[in-house]
C-alpha cells in the first residue's frame, strides 16, 4: 500500500537541524506547507538516540540552543534529556510538532525535472509512504544511526560479560557495583565514565591514545550576571555571541599558539590530579590541540573521579579479549563484568538515503558542496551539517536561514528550481572536515567534496560564515529556472 502527501518542503529529521529549519522556513515564508519525517518515535535526533549515562552537550548549551529560543537553566552544559525536552517544548511552542510524522524511515528521494518536485519515499512500520514537495531539507546528521563503529577485537566473542556500544545502550543494563571497562578516548567516553563511576564498583578508561581535555565550570558567573541584569530576550543573544567568541578564541589559540594551549591544559590536569600522577602518560596526546576535537569535562569531573579512586586510566593497546576481560599488549589484564566500546561513529551523508535525478541515482560524495549546504548540480536540496570546532547549531541556523532566504527569493520571481553550478572551472579539493578524528580518517570520502575556493569551500569558521551570510549574493554560481526548462542535472 502506498499513500502520497503533497507539501512545499519535506524536512528529514526532527532534531536540532530539522526543528530549526522548520522554524526559519515558516518565519520567512509564511504559509509554506512542510512536513518533517522522523524515523524515531520522539523529537530529538542525536539527543534521543544516545541514552547512555552521562550523555551531555560537548559545547556550551547557550550556543547549542536555538538563537530565538533562550536556554533558561543556569547550567552551561546540559544533559541529553534536558536538550531533548528543550527541543520538544520548542517544537510545541511554535506549532512545529503538528507537522512531524514519526516512525518514518526515509529511504529514497527522486527529483522529477518535468514538474520540479522531489518524491520522498519513507517506510512507516512496513507501509510505504511518499511525500512530494518542491524542496527537500536533510536534517539527518552526518553519521549512521543504525550502527556505531566497533573494531574487530580478537576474542570478543569469548567475553562472558556484557559488551555494549554507547549508541545502543540497553535501558535495563545494571552496572551497580560492577567492574566496567570503557574503551575509547573521545567525548562519549569522557562523559560516560564519570557517570558510571557514581554507581559502578570500579571503572577503567582504556585508551590507545590520549586526548586533550578542557575543563570549564558548569556554571558561568558571566551568564548569571547578564541574565540577572537584562531581560532574557536581550541577554540571550549577548550570552550566545560571547560564548561563541570564546569557543572560537580557544580554537584560534590552539591553531596559532599550540604550545601555550598545551601548557594551559596540562596545568589544569596537574592541579586536579593527585601529586605525582602520570599526566604525560595519560593526558599528553602525540598531536596538536584541535587536530582532534577537544573534550569538555565540566568542573574537571573526570579528574575528580580519578583522584577519588573510582576511575583508573590505562593507556595501552588491546591484544585480545578473553572470558573475563581484556588482555593488553603490555601483558596486563583488565578484569571486567561489562565492556563498553565507546569507539566512535560511522560517517554517513544524507542519512544513507538513495538520491536520484530523473531516475538516475547519484552519489552525494561525488558532488562539491556549495556554501556548506547545497550540492553541485542538485536542485532544491539542502543538507545541514554542523561545525567540528564549535556548536552544531551555529552552522545549522545559518543553513536554515539560507534555505529560507532562497525559498523566498525563488517565490518572488516565479522560479521553481535552483541549483549551484561549478561548470568547467577546475577546483582543487580538500577535506570537508579538518580534524584527524578516527571516524573521519576511517572514511575520508564518506561526505560530499569541499573545494578550496568560495563558495565551494567548506570552512570551520562560524564568524567568517556569519559574515558571508550577511552579505551573501544569492545568485552567486546559481542557476535558476522554471518547470519544463532544460536542466543539465546529470554530471
Amino acid at each position: 500500500m502506498t499513500t502520497e502527501e503533497v507539501v512545499d518542503v519535506v524536512i528529514i529529521g526532527a532534531g536540532i537541524s530539522g526543528i530549526g529549519a522548520a522554524y526559519r522556513i515558516a518565519e520567512r515564508n509564511p504559509g509554506t506547507n512542510y512536513v518533517i519525517l522522523e524515523r524515531r518515535e520522539r523529537i530529538g535526533g542525536t539527543w534521543d538516540l544516545f541514552r547512555y549515562p552521562g550523555v551531555r552537550s560537548d559545547s556550551s548549551i547557550f550556543t547549542l540552543c536555538l538563537p530565538y529560543e533562550p536556554w533558561t537553566r543556569r547550567e552551561r552544559v546540559a544533559n541529553g534529556d534536558e536538550i531533548r525536552d528543550y527541543l520538544t517544548d520548542t517544537a510545541r511552542k511554535h506549532g512545529i510538532d503538528e507537522h512531524i510524522r514519526f516512525n518514518h524511515h526515509v529511504t529514497a528521494a527522486d527529483w522529477d525535472s518535468a514538474t520540479d518536485t522531489w518524491t520522498v519515499t519513507a517506510d512507516e512500520n512496513g507501509t510505504q509512504r511518499t511525500y512530494r514537495g518542491r524542496f527537500v531539507f536533510f536534517g539527518s546528521g552526518y553519521y549512521n544511526y543504525d550502527e556505531g563503529y566497533t573494531p574487530d577485537f580478537p576474542g570478543s566473542e569469548t567475553f562472558a560479560g556484557t559488551l555494549v556500544h554507547p549508541q545502543h545502550w540497553p535501558e535495563d543494563l545494571d552496572y551497580t557495583d560492577k567492574k566496567v571497562v570503557v574503551i575509547g578516548s573521545g567525548a562519549t567516553a569522557m562523559s560516560l565514565v564519570p557517570a558510571l563511576a557514581e554507581h559502578a564498583g570500579h571503572v577503567t578508561l582504556l585508551q590507545r591514545t590520549p586526548t586533550y581535555l578542557i575543563s570549564a565550570s558548569m556554571y558561568s558567573r558571566f551568564v548569571d550576571v547578564v541574565t540577572k541584569l537584562l531581560p532574557r530576550k536581550v541577554a540571550h543573544p549577548i550570552i550566545r555571541f560571547v560564548l561563541a567568541l570564546f569557543e572560537g578564541y580557544v580554537w584560534f589559540l590552539a591553531r596559532k599558539t599550540p604550545r601555550l594551549l598545551k601548557r594551559i591544559l596540562r596545568r589544569t590536569a596537574v592541579q586536579n590530579l593527585p601529586p605525582g600522577y602520570a599526566v604525560d602518560t595519560h593526558f599528553k596526546p602525540p598531536y596538536e590541540p584541535w587536530d582532534q576535537r577537544l573534550c569538555l569535562i565540566p568542573d574537571a569531573d573526570l579528574y575528580a573521579e580519578i583522584s577519588a579512586g573510582r576511575v583508573e586510566m590505562v593507556t595501552d593497546r588491546i591484544d585480545h579479549f578473553d572470558s573475563t576481560g581484556i588482555a593488553l599488549q603490555s601483558g596486563a589484564h583488565l578484569n571486567a563484568d561489562i565492556i563498553v566500546t565507546a569507539t566512535g561513529l560511522q560517517l554517513q551523508a544524507l542519512g544513507g538515503v538513495r538520491i536520484s535525478l530523473d531516475g538516475t541515482e547519484i552519489k552525494s560524495t561525488d558532488r562539491f558542496v556549495y556554501k556548506a549546504h547545497m550540492l553541485e548540480d542538485v536542485p532544491n536540496l539542502f543538507w545541514c551539517v554542523g561545525y567540528t570546532n564549535a556548536s552544531w547549531t551555529l552552522r545549522a541556523d545559518i543553513t536554515a536561514r539560507a534555505t529560507a532566504k532562497l525559498l523566498e527569493y525563488m517565490a518572488s520571481r516565479g522560479y521553481t528550481h535552483a541549483y549551484p553550478h561549478l561548470g568547467d572551472e577546475p577546483m582543487a579539493e580538500k577535506s570537508a572536515w579538518d580534524i584527524q578524528a578516527g571516524y573521519v580518517l576511517r572514511a575520508p570520502h564518506a561526505l560530499p567534496r569541499s573545494g578550496t575556493k568560495r563558495p565551494w569551500n567548506v570552512r570551520q569558521n562560524y564568524f567568517a560564515d556569519a559574515l558571508d551570510f550577511r552579505f551573501d549574493q544569492i545568485t552567486e554560481s546559481m542557476v535558476f529556472g522554471r518547470a519544463g526548462e532544460a536542466i543539465p542535472l546529470a554530471g
